[in-house]
């Protein structure tokens, strides 16, 4: 299956408001019900305890209304780890989060000067950067955060396309009905993960699968035992 960049309608806010809302509201059952939730909070827990650490600073690109970040704090309170989020996302409309810390800003060149977070995550972003974007927002990453990059994204494959369109009476929005699978289809398989972030400024890699062709990444700025 080859990936195809296929535009989607919701990186041009290409409906209505309501439409949006709907398609907003698409997502976070999707991230609630098919690992995209889980896949984050086992990444960020594992960074926390690999650093040691019960508090850790986090920037959400791409963040829309900040809902993946917010359940994965909750969750993480609970084993007493404290997650301070900032949100940024490119369209200042998306960000319908409360008190919460937002900032209407480009993934591709962050407004924050370096080592501003522990961490920098993303939730199905990457998958709509070309290679060389992905390149240049892990660095991007890498320059703001003091620890690791975190990305979880889709994984691309015949099987996950089926379930997408397998799913299509659960989506509320057109807008989710034509993301969706396009999604899927510009998705990158682990392998071209590993190959393009080889390209980037991380100190090592790690990359594992979770349910339903999620992948779950972290690039980490330093290597082992490095200050």
């Amino acid at each position: 299956m080859k990936r195809t960049a296929i535009p989607e309608l919701l990186d041009s806010d290409a409906g209505t408001p309501s439409e949006i809302d709907a398609s907003l509201s698409d997502l976070n059952r999707i991230n609630r019900w098919f690992g995209g939730i889980a896949t984050t909070q086992s990444l960020v827990g594992h960074v926390a305890r690999e650093l040691g650490s019960k508090s850790l600073s986090m920037l959400e690109v791409a963040a829309g209304a900040g809902t993946v970040p917010a359940a994965v704090a909750t969750a993480l309170a609970g084993s007493g780890i404290q997650i301070e989020v900032t949100l940024l996302d490119r369209a200042a409309s998306h960000l319908k989060n409360g008190n919460r810390r937002a900032v209407a800003g480009d993934a591709l060149a962050l407004p924050f000067s370096d080592r501003s977070f522990d961490l920098v995550s993303s939730t199905l972003f990457v998958h709509h950067l070309t290679p060389d974007e992905v390149v240049r927002f892990a660095n991007e990453g890498l320059r703001v955060c003091r620890a690791a990059v975190v990305v979880n994204d889709l994984v691309r494959h015949p099987t996950h396309l089926g379930l997408v369109y397998a799913g299509m009476p659960l989506y509320r929005s057109r807008i989710t009905r034509h993301d969706a699978p396009a999604s899927v289809w510009q998705a990158y398989t682990v392998k071209e993960m590993e190959d393009m972030l080889r390209k980037s400024n991380a100190a090592r890699v790690e990359i594992t699968r979770h349910l339903l062709f999620r992948m779950g990444v972290i690039a980490w700025k330093s290597a082992p035992g490095a200050k």
